[in-house]
């Protein structure tokens, strides 16, 4: 809690304003006590100036969290708000996009003397002697679309085989080398991610300290199965869901550390962590009202600073 502080003038009230006027605060955010109510004295002889003791008056954490609250209701209700007014808005205009092509390829078939019964019969006889070969006549922006597609699920199944083959044999030479028994369970997924899940009886030897082995594991099979290739495989390892296990960890800590600074005004910085972790940290708290983030240092002793917001 803060100390208080020493304000003196003509008046209690004069008093009062000095120290709203330091604090920068209101009245009503202000606990004080008088020292003196001052005297005018007798002829201006034995003038006295009125003192009081003040200090800014301490929210409780309780109140903290209510307002915290309700601001981020209303922060989530405008958010959700112009989301709904953006996918109406793209709605209108895809919406829009329909007509003018429907109403462009009437004008097409109206100036060369077909009706929509022609054109359909017309289109239905070109699918059946292109034998399956692409229509190249879409438009442009239908193509980019589904070059996007191709690009985010499009991996052959014969080439997904070999990254986890690679992958598993990276792992395999691993843990031989240290002498434990592991299973693994791999998958790509139609983003392009390999996700490698570990089991055994050892599975604390993989994890290290604060998850330090398994990210270590991770790089190295990133290395492994991305080498010589143009596109990039991202790679999660896991093993008894620590990954998440350790996320709700980090966001229990930040939270405690922000109620702290609250309560301290004091800023506090916690333990070197790698930018995973920190990135944790500092997405935990980027929505409070009170605390704010930033990293200190270098790697790999980088740490995450939390202080109060300046009002």
């Amino acid at each position: 809690m803060a100390d208080f502080r020493e304000f003196s003038a003509k008046t209690v009230e004069d008093c009062i304003t000095d120290a709203c006027m330091t604090f920068s605060v209101t009245s009503d955010r202000l606990d004080y006590e008088v020292v003196s109510e001052g005297s005018s004295g007798f002829i201006g002889i034995g003038k006295k100036d009125a003192v009081i003791k003040a200090r800014i008056k301490e929210e409780s954490f309780e109140e903290l969290e209510e307002k915290q609250a309700k601001e981020t209701a209303a922060e989530k209700a405008k958010a959700q708000e112009k989301a709904e007014q953006e996918k109406a808005k793209k709605e209108a205009e895809k919406e829009a996009k329909r007509k003018e092509n429907a109403e462009r390829a009437a004008a097409i078939r109206e100036k060369n003397g077909m009706n929509e019964e022609d054109g359909a019969e017309r289109s239905n006889t070109k699918d059946r002697n292109r034998h399956g070969r692409k229509d190249y006549r879409r438009d442009d922006e239908s193509r980019v679309e589904e070059e996007k597609e191709r690009e985010l699920k499009d991996i052959p199944e014969e080439e997904k085989a070999k990254i986890i083959a690679d992958a598993s044999e990276f792992l395999k030479e691993v843990f031989a080398a240290m002498k434990i028994e592991v299973n693994t369970d791999m998958k790509v997924d139609e983003y392009g991610t390999l996700t490698v899940d570990l089991s055994g009886e050892e599975m604390g030897l993989l994890i290290g300290k604060r998850g330090q082995t398994l990210d270590s594991l991770q790089y190295l099979t990133s290395l492994v199965v991305n080498k010589d290739r143009d596109d990039y495989i991202r790679v999660k390892v896991d093993t008894e869901d620590y990954r998440a296990r350790r996320r709700d960890t980090l966001e229990k800590l930040a939270r405690n550390i922000a109620f702290k600074v609250k309560r301290s005004r004091r800023p506090m910085v916690l333990e070197p962590m790698n930018p995973y972790e920190r990135r944790i940290i500092h997405s935990a708290l980027q929505n409070d009202r009170y605390v704010t983030t930033h990293s200190e240092g270098e790697e790999p002793y980088r740490k995450v600073v939390v202080t109060l917001k300046s009002r």
